[in-house]
């Protein structure tokens, strides 16, 4: 049997990037030296800081990284971000085959929040 854990995420600078993702609801595990692990359930997101370099070398790539959660109530999720100031690209949006809420974090990937029930 196979469990998926997490993933890693390189960041410009971890001071900016924490508490994002903090406010998301993950919570610090780990903090050692440039390296972070964030726990959401039983998941981990793990920042390493890279400085710079992730600015020069990853713009390009950025588009292509996407954090994907599950959230019951897309529009209280929504609300709740705003009203604490947490950066939201837009309100919920159906897509078709999902509802989604998107977010960037400080380095520019994308959080997206997806509604638990699937359409089907």
């Amino acid at each position: 049997m196979i469990t998926f854990a997490g993933m890693s995420l390189p960041v410009t600078d971890l001071d900016r990037s924490v508490p994002f993702y903090e406010s998301l609801g993950f919570a610090v595990e780990v903090r050692n030296g440039r390296f972070v692990l964030l726990r959401l359930e039983s998941g981990t997101l793990g920042l390493l800081e890279l400085g710079a370099v992730v600015s020069r070398e990853a713009d390009r790539l950025r588009r292509f990284v996407q954090v994907e959660l599950l959230a019951d109530d897309l529009d209280e999720l929504y609300a709740d971000f705003v009203a604490r100031g947490v950066p939201v690209t837009g309100p919920p949006r159906d897509r078709g085959f999902e509802r989604q809420l998107q977010l960037r974090d400080p380095d520019g990937f994308t959080v997206e929040f997806a509604d638990r029930s699937p359409r089907g």
